[in-house]
């Protein structure tokens, strides 16, 4: 397979030669006669839910559901991601984990795009404001012995967990979590300054979505927002769609943590892509706003979930945080690939064929329309010039 393409690091014209689902050499144009698209590594998206009405957190899932769900996701630049299943019942993780490693297990190109499996709870607190949309009746303290009954009908695919380490036990959980080879995210927490510590001592690595699934209303400080911040040991993911953070905020954050330390997630419901008005979700009624925001419904300013795909939070971080594409891709890409003990993902000959292809639009406002994304090596979506 053979492309041009400009490349989104050097802004170098480039023709691209593919082989072996590898980069084989990418070869110097001189300047090209018309407006080339920019070629990145694709997209690898920590958090998604689902997407078009179907939740990965549902007794209705299917292994034909979760490669759908997964090849939708191919329109949006993204090459990898993690299935992500939220607080519910033993029973419903249960079959949301089976089915997805029964599509793994069974459709290669989707076992190519899903790294590992995201599961974001049932460990939170029921308290308002932490939980965010996460069902009450469904948040637990954590548990050894379940956890290892959900990793074992996952077929050992969860990668990551995202808890609140506010649990007398958590410190002594994530630890052994950790040492299975689990990722242990802090999330959905209202957990002291030192607790934060202990589970970062005991192995936590990431704050997940960072700002969100907090309280509406917060000590000024200390409080565990500006823990996670100074805590260089965690990386933090951030939700960049322009709904679920000010511009200031992300800026602050961006800066605090460092674009180093910075992941891009998507955090995509599994209502996404539906047309507004009021749908039903494993965690209750959501409400689809005119103007996109998933809301738990009856109100308009608890958010439950996002709608936007990730190549929005590239757009949108490259404005709010002033950071250059290059940073703004890493973010999306190399970022969680290093934190998944990845690749990090590169154009150089040898490295794996997982590219985008987008044009940047600068107005009205910054935005990315993508051309095409390869995973493998094989063109999944979209065309080559």
């Amino acid at each position: 397979m053979q492309f041009s393409a400009r490349r989104y690091d050097t802004c170098d014209a480039v023709r691209v030669e593919l082989a072996e689902q590898r980069l084989a050499r990418a070869t110097l144009l001189p300047a090209a006669d018309e407006p080339l698209p920019w070629l990145a590594p694709g997209f690898v998206d920590l958090q998604v839910n689902g997407y078009g009405g179907q939740e990965f957190s549902s007794p209705q899932l299917t292994p034909e559901k979760v490669a759908v769900i997964v090849r939708e996701h191919w329109a949006f630049g993204v090459t990898s991601l993690c299935p992500t299943l939220t607080t519910q019942s033993f029973e419903c993780l249960v079959h949301g984990l089976g089915a997805i490693d029964f599509a793994c297990q069974s459709m290669p190109d989707i076992a190519r795009s899903v790294p590992g499996i995201h599961l974001e709870g049932p460990y939170f607190a029921t308290e308002d404001g932490p939980r965010g949309a996460h069902p009450i009746e469904h948040c637990r303290r954590p548990d050894w012995d379940e956890f290892r009954h959900l990793q074992e009908a996952a077929g050992g695919r969860i990668r990551l967990l995202t808890m609140s380490p506010h649990f007398d036990e958590a410190p002594e959980f994530i630890a052994r979590v950790a040492a299975s080879g689990v990722l242990v995210a802090i999330g959905h927490t209202g957990a002291s300054g030192a607790q934060i510590r202990a589970a970062v001592d005991a192995g936590a690595r990431l704050s997940t979505h960072l700002g969100n699934g907090a309280h509406r209303m917060l000590r000024r400080h200390p409080n565990y927002l500006w823990h996670q911040l100074a805590e260089d040991r965690l990386m933090a993911s951030l939700i960049v769609d322009g709904q679920h953070l000010p511009p200031e905020v992300v800026k602050t954050f961006v800066r605090a943590k460092t674009p180093q330390r910075c992941i891009l997630v998507s955090d995509v419901s599994g209502l996404a892509g539906l047309p507004p008005g009021r749908h039903a979700s494993s965690g209750g009624d959501v409400e689809i706003l005119a103007d996109g925001r998933l809301v738990i419904a009856g109100q308009d300013q608890l958010l439950a979930g996002a709608s936007q795909p990730i190549g929005v939070a590239v757009a949108n971080v490259m404005q709010f945080a002033g950071v250059d594409l290059p940073t703004a891709v890493a973010m999306a890409s190399a970022h969680p690939n290093l934190l998944l003990g990845r690749p990090a993902g590169t154009l150089r000959p040898g490295d794996a064929a997982d590219l985008v292809l987008f044009d940047l639009v600068e107005r009205p406002a910054p935005r990315l329309e993508i051309r095409a994304t390869i995973v493998a090596g094989e063109l999944v979506y979209g065309r080559l010039a």
